[in-house]
């Protein structure tokens, strides 16, 4: 009999697909609350019956079982319906990040093969820039239009409508726990974004792993303001089903409305990321911040000195730990842990090794890059979409290499040292150096550029670029700013750009960036007016 206080157990083999994740929180929880987003409100019973009805209308539109479904909105709840909806009916869905401006929708809906775009009315303008001529797109569901006009009736040939009504429902598929449930889009590091094929054992072990962590059961409501369109905020919604407890979704962080939310939501377990942590902290101390609920917050990537003083103010210990698209909850460490600030140690389940350049396993207290591997099936990702080189290179020698660096200390624990990739992290967000670089090397004044992180006084990261000027032309930093503000993301537009006459390169006329990264921000370096990390709280 499983009652409120039940720690969460992983389903048995067979059933560890979504379809039947939804169908064991209906049998088990029922009316239970499952889910706030907005006027939004679920029970568990109501989840399994949406999925349902979704896949029937989804069905209606011409999706069937492999098919992929890309999703363009924030956090919303047509979206998580969407989501349920593919699951059920087999399909694929491709969340795509909210932040992307043409050129990256583009690359998505053409690398994913999407027939069906389900996108938020305000995001429609962004499809300007976009050849959907050159994509698979064969249907636009749009959400949120609330006239005609915000709904036109095709968009370059591709017919449009509004969000249509659930229909009536149908049987879910027979999917196997190793079948694709979702694509995942991370950021390249030498190359274009790479489509992790997540399948549904992944997505149920997600859930499992991290409310073991968090010792999440049916009295908990799980509260995030991450956006759905990653893999730490639709995990939290497994969290939920496999356990029992509430799910809320806020639609943005706010430092400064964070814990009025917090109270009003009664919620008991917070979702942070590192940045986030200094930003609250900076914020003038209220009654909120011990009226409140939370008893514990999941928290990566937060420095042990900030952790330690949000554990104080505030009265919620931040767990630490490790996990990415492509693996699972792997790495966690523990409450008043002997290691403050390390990753933690490895659970049950996974393997793992820091490895030298040759993949020998290094002693503890030597740092090399982590690899890793889980014992259960299909618990990691099965790869990356259409990139079978890549997804070898990624898998070499049967372990996954997760272009980090660490130390094993001699109890085991894990020690994040930095990354091996060229790739930075801001905002919570994994930004392709490579994709900044190809838009700034796009525009006519610029003859090579470098773009590399530099330290933040957020605990993170900042984009830096480091900029050569054709002969003859000329360009100043406000102006290549603008130049790539509609072609980025907000969060991986440069901070920081310096103009050199030359880059330092190899004698084989590869860039050093390593070079750059120790220069660091100078004195001759450009920053762009109001981005400094602290003025960005709200």
């Amino acid at each position: 009999m499983t009652t409120d206080a039940t720690p969460v157990m992983p389903l048995p083999p067979a059933r560890r697909t979504l379809p039947a994740m939804l169908q064991f929180a209906a049998e088990r929880f029922g009316d239970r609350p499952l889910l706030q987003l907005a006027g939004t409100r679920w029970s568990h019973r109501d989840a399994a019956d949406l999925a349902a009805r979704r896949a029937a209308a989804l069905q209606d539109a011409g999706v069937g079982r492999g098919d992929r479904v890309a999703l363009l909105c924030g956090n919303r709840a047509e979206l998580l319906e969407v989501f349920l909806g593919c699951g059920w009916l087999g399909a694929l869905s491709v969340p795509i990040n909210t932040a992307s401006m043409g050129p990256q929708i583009g690359y998505g809906l053409a690398d994913s093969g999407a027939r069906l775009l389900v996108i938020e009315v305000g995001f429609l303008e962004r499809l300007a820039l976009v050849d959907l001529a050159a994509t698979g797109l064969q249907t636009i569901w749009i959400v949120g239009a609330s006239a005609p006009a915000e709904a036109p009736a095709e968009l370059q040939g591709v017919p449009c409508r509004a969000w249509p009504v659930a229909r009536e429902p149908v049987e879910h598929a027979a999917v196997a726990p190793g079948d694709a449930l979702a694509i995942l889009y991370t950021s390249g590091t030498s190359g274009p974004a790479k489509g992790v094929l997540c399948p549904h054992a992944q997505y149920h072990w997600w859930g499992v792993h991290s409310a073991q962590v968090l010792g999440v059961t049916g009295q908990d409501v799980l509260c995030t303001t991450l956006p759905l369109f990653h893999i730490n905020a639709l995990n939290t919604f497994a969290q939920a089903l496999l356990s029992g407890a509430q799910v809320a979704y806020l639609w943005r962080f706010s430092a400064s409305g964070f814990w009025p939310e917090m109270v009003a939501l009664r919620a008991s377990v917070v979702y942070l990321l590192g940045a986030m942590v200094p930003m609250l902290l900076a914020q003038p101390e209220s009654t909120a911040e011990r009226q409140h609920r939370v008893r514990i917050g999941l928290g990566p990537g937060v420095p042990a000195a900030a952790s330690a003083a949000f554990a104080a103010r505030c009265g919620v210990p931040l767990l630490e730990g490790y996990g990415s698209t492509e693996t699972n909850f792997v790495i966690a460490n523990r409450l008043n842990t002997p290691h403050p600030g390390a990753m933690g140690w490895l659970r049950a389940g996974f393997d793992a090794r820091v490895v030298d350049e040759h993949d020998m396993e290094l002693p503890p207290g030597q740092a090399g890059e982590l690899v890793l591997r889980a014992d259960e099936p299909f618990a990691f990702a099965s790869g990356y979409h259409g990139m079978p080189d890549k997804t070898v290179e990624a898998w070499r020698n049967l372990w996954f290499h997760t272009g980090d660096r660490v130390v094993r200390e001699v109890d085991g624990c894990f020690r994040f040292i930095d990354r091996i990739k060229d790739a930075i992290r801001r905002r919570g967000e994994n930004i392709s150096a490579y994709e900044v670089e190809q838009v700034l090397q796009m525009h006519p004044a610029v003859a090579s550029v470098a773009v590399y992180p530099v330290h933040s006084e957020l605990a993170e990261d900042e984009v830096m670029a480091a900029v050569v000027v054709r002969d003859g032309a000329a360009v100043d930093g406000a102006g290549l700013v603008e130049f790539c503000q509609p072609r980025l993301p907000r969060f991986a537009v440069p901070r920081y750009i310096e103009f050199m006459r030359e880059l330092p390169r190899t004698e084989n006329g590869k860039v050093q960036k390593y070079r750059l990264r120790e220069r660091g921000v100078t004195a001759a370096s450009w920053e762009r007016p109001g981005a400094a990390s602290g003025q960005r709280s709200k």
